[in-house]
């Protein structure tokens, strides 16, 4: 298990969450731990963060989907006070089992049952991963900019993630680092900011899970993606994304649309994170999604 405690802006996120949101970590047989934060009682919806975040990430959801639902959010491996699995990480293949595999053990555990995986950027890229392997009966899709889907992504992120966010945040500091990736002009999305920034600017970074993820996202070449198996997800998806996305086009999502056999399409005026940047859009759109609500989903 990772050695870091959560920093102040994270703690005190907990503590507000407490006590319906709770906070526990759960051992693998393989081996290293997740850290959950669970709440809520009804059908299970797990979320997934993207590269250099945690499941706190997801607060502001966090109680509202618990109002009916079992909501589970993890720290991907590697990441927040999840621990990296052992093994090699040579080849593509063996880093998305990196992020993958222990995710899929701990809801072989917790939620034997069918479940809604909601997934941002990498963390899309896991849910896609868990619905085509079938070891979890996933039974709805959310992809939130996600990764996985085709092999573009843009050269600056290719850069700004070779460069090592972990090392940008903690070389520029809070304000500078702000400049850089301006959080949104709100309450909410000033105290994100703040969370994302912890996350990230954490002592001694997070080595393991960044070289998985660079095995992921060469600094050139195609990015790592399923987009020849999208056929076979047979679950509804729902795709959202930024239209003013730098990260990963949203020609990705139009052509994902296309490909996968039931899918709607939600394009929001936001960047990388439409869920952190416009949660008056999207939360109601994903809520609907869940409930399976015959309302459409066009643009916001």
């Amino acid at each position: 298990m990772t050695q870091h405690a959560p920093g102040p802006v994270e703690a005190h996120i907990l503590g507000q969450l407490a006590p319906l949101i709770r906070v526990r970590s759960h051992w693998l047989p393989s081996g290293g731990a997740l850290r959950v934060l669970e709440g809520g009682e009804g059908p299970p919806v797990v979320l997934l963060h993207g590269r250099g975040h945690a499941a706190p990430m997801w607060f502001s959801y966090l109680t509202v989907l618990a109002r009916g639902r079992r909501v589970l959010a993890l720290d991907l491996p590697g990441f927040g006070l999840s621990s990296p699995p052992e093994g090699a990480l040579r080849t593509a293949e063996e880093a998305v089992r990196f992020f993958t595999e222990p995710v899929e053990e701990l809801l072989q555990a917790l939620a034997p049952g069918p479940v809604a995986v909601v997934g941002h950027s990498l963390g899309g890229l896991v849910a896609v991963e868990l619905a085509r392997r079938g070891k979890v009966p996933v039974e709805r899709l959310v992809l939130i900019d996600s990764m996985g889907l085709g092999p573009e992504m843009t050269p600056l992120a290719r850069g700004f993630f070779r460069a090592g966010p972990e090392r940008v945040a903690r070389t520029l500091g809070p304000r500078l680092f702000d400049r850089l990736l301006p959080p949104p002009e709100t309450p909410l999305g000033r105290r994100l900011g703040a969370l994302g920034y912890e996350l990230l600017a954490v002592p001694g970074g997070r080595p393991r899970a960044a070289q998985a993820f660079n095995t992921l996202v060469p600094l050139v070449g195609g990015v790592f993606h399923r987009r020849e198996q999208l056929a076979s997800v047979r679950q509804p998806v729902l795709l959202v994304w930024g239209e003013n996305e730098d990260t990963l086009p949203v020609s990705l999502a139009v052509e994902a649309a296309k490909r996968l056999p039931e899918a709607r399409l939600l394009r929001v005026v936001a960047g990388h994170s439409p869920h952190l940047e416009r949660p008056e859009v999207v939360l109601p759109a994903l809520k609907a999604f869940l409930d399976d609500s015959p309302e459409r989903t066009s643009g916001a």
